[in-house]
């Protein structure tokens, strides 16, 4: 039996000074041990901003508490993991005396609690007051040289430092190379035509970890008499290989899809294209085609997981009837399967990648039935809201262990 344990009384209690912030750096919450570290009281804590509570230092003109700190609580915020800093030297007011500080040396740590979106909701800045381990250092002998003890506490105070800056040189790079992914990943999945459809929604999550690259693609394409295209695909790997690999994959078939219109003939195209690139083999994808005159959907699939149609009742059919080996799987190459089926005006059609439903140690089939009880209920949303809602809703709202890329259209 799962214990009913009172984790307010457990945080009021715990022996480390403990603060609780909002996204915005609000103080929404402290525990004893930090007021009594601090000596203010809760009234004049909690609603604060934080460095209005905080201020530096105003006679310290080295003083670099708040912008240390606030460049840790920051990096917390974007990259939503945990922040160890170097020991701070950074004074607090004194309640009895306004306009005086006292100095003190902290050890911090900032950890994010992550909402059910996957975002940052608090983050819990954890402190140890340090002071007195600082001051308690033997005085500098009189022949002028360092006591041994002192020397090697400053040596490790000054490597302590250093390798804070050096960290924040190393984040600072990484943003950059970050940035540069972001903006390759976002060339690569350029979909001209999606902007003329209101109807589809898409979204697109790199593995958590990740440099924010990956090798699922989703692709949108106008065709003759009213048809469009959508397809979904997942190149082997992660990483700036795998997301070159599919930036080339990508654009293959929906240049082949252009040009012949049929699904399974467009990954057959796909598939003789694919063994001649470095990488490509093992490549699954999905393709359909929507025909809006005739309300038919055709479609084909190499290896991938069946997208989802369902209906305004809540019923679904999976689009699993023309489903054929990955790319290159084969060492001759066969015609691919191709299946179709009618819609109804008002249905959604839905393509990802496994990302979003597969869980390590779980029966595919139960992982497919998550994903239609949560389609099932939300069938009344906007593609938009449908796609977020579906996210939330499997847990994967702030990234998986794979990635994800996702398609969802109201037919």
């Amino acid at each position: 039996m799962k214990p009913n344990i009172d984790y307010k009384a457990l945080f009021t209690v715990t022996p480390s000074p403990y603060l609780v912030l909002g996204p915005d750096l609000v103080i929404v919450d402290v525990n004893e041990a930090y007021l009594h570290a601090t000596g203010r009281s809760r009234q004049d804590l909690v609603g604060q901003y934080l460095f209005d509570a905080f201020p530096d230092n105003p006679a310290d003109e080295s003083a670099d508490g708040v912008q240390n700190l606030d460049a840790s609580l920051r990096r917390v915020l974007r990259w939503r993991q945990p922040d160890t800093m170097a020991v701070q030297k950074y004074d607090i007011p004194v309640p009895s005396r306004p306009g005086a500080f006292e100095e003190r040396w902290w050890s911090p740590i900032n950890t994010p609690v992550l909402g059910p979106d996957g975002r940052v909701a608090w983050i819990i800045h954890r402190v140890e007051d340090v002071t007195e381990f600082v001051r308690s250092r033997p005085p500098k002998s009189t022949g002028g040289l360092l006591d041994r003890r002192e020397a090697m506490e400053a040596e490790l105070y000054a490597r302590a430092r250093e390798l804070q800056r050096l960290n924040e040189e190393l984040r600072q790079a990484h943003a950059r190379e970050h940035q540069v992914a972001l903006t390759l990943q976002g060339a690569m999945l350029h979909s001209p035509d999606l902007d003329r459809h209101r109807n589809v929604a898409v979204r697109y999550l790199p593995a958590v970890g990740s440099l924010n690259v990956c090798g699922d693609w989703y692709d949108v394409v106008d065709l003759p008499e009213g048809s469009f295209g959508v397809a979904v695909g997942d190149v082997v790997g992660h990483g700036l290989e795998a997301a070159t690999v599919m930036g080339m994959l990508r654009s293959a078939l929906s240049a082949a899809v252009r040009a012949l219109t049929e699904p399974a003939k467009s990954l057959e195209v796909l598939g003789l294209y694919a063994r001649s690139v470095e990488g490509a083999l093992a490549t699954t994808a999905a393709q359909a085609v929507i025909d809006t005159r005739h309300q038919r959907i055709a479609y084909s699939s190499a290896g991938h997981l069946p997208p989802v149609l369902v209906h305004a009742d809540g019923t679904y059919d999976l689009l699993d009837r023309a489903t054929d080996p990955p790319l290159g799987a084969r060492p001759e190459h066969v015609p691919r399967p191709q299946a179709s089926l009618p819609y109804t005006p008002g249905d959604i059609l839905v393509l990802y990648t496994d990302g979003l439903i597969e869980r390590r140690g779980e029966d595919i089939d139960v992982s497919l039935h998550r994903l239609t009880n949560a389609l099932a209920s939300h069938t009344r949303m906007s593609p938009d809201r449908l796609a977020d809602a579906l996210l939330a809703r499997l847990g994967v709202a702030g990234g998986a262990r794979d990635d994800i890329a996702l398609i969802v259209v109201r037919l």
